[in-house]
């Protein structure tokens, strides 16, 4: 099964994100990587250089960013796991690192299954 973690900042600090954060967050990677479980992962731009495309009333409306959501969604990753439950450990992993080395950061990881031609045999 594959599942996308987006990760959404909803506090940030007044600081940057620690090297000690950086370099748990790419031994993370490599551990996922290496047990065969991570497929991809990237940071995402913010709003401003994006845009939202939706349908309303029958109505296509586009709209380019910045959107004033108070999340933000700054990155994903994408997982080959065996279950949700071990989706949900790599991206507790993960937040656990932002929690543990980076004082005053605040967010969400939401993990979303992602279906496959599998799923509509």
């Amino acid at each position: 099964m594959r599942y996308l973690i987006t990760l959404a900042i909803t506090a940030r600090p007044n600081t940057p994100p620690p090297s000690e954060l950086m370099e748990a967050v790419n031994k993370l990677g490599e551990d996922a990587t290496k047990a065969g479980a991570l497929l991809d992962n990237g940071g995402l731009a913010p709003s401003a250089e994006g845009a939202r495309v939706e349908v309303v009333g029958g109505k296509l409306t586009v709209t380019d960013g910045p959107f004033a959501e108070a999340k933000e969604l700054v990155s994903y990753a994408l997982y080959q796991v065996r279950s949700k439950e071990e989706a949900v450990e790599w991206g507790s992993r993960f937040m656990k690192l932002h929690r543990d080395l980076w004082p005053g950061f605040e967010g969400e990881a939401i993990v979303h299954r992602v279906y496959g031609p599998e799923d509509f045999a």
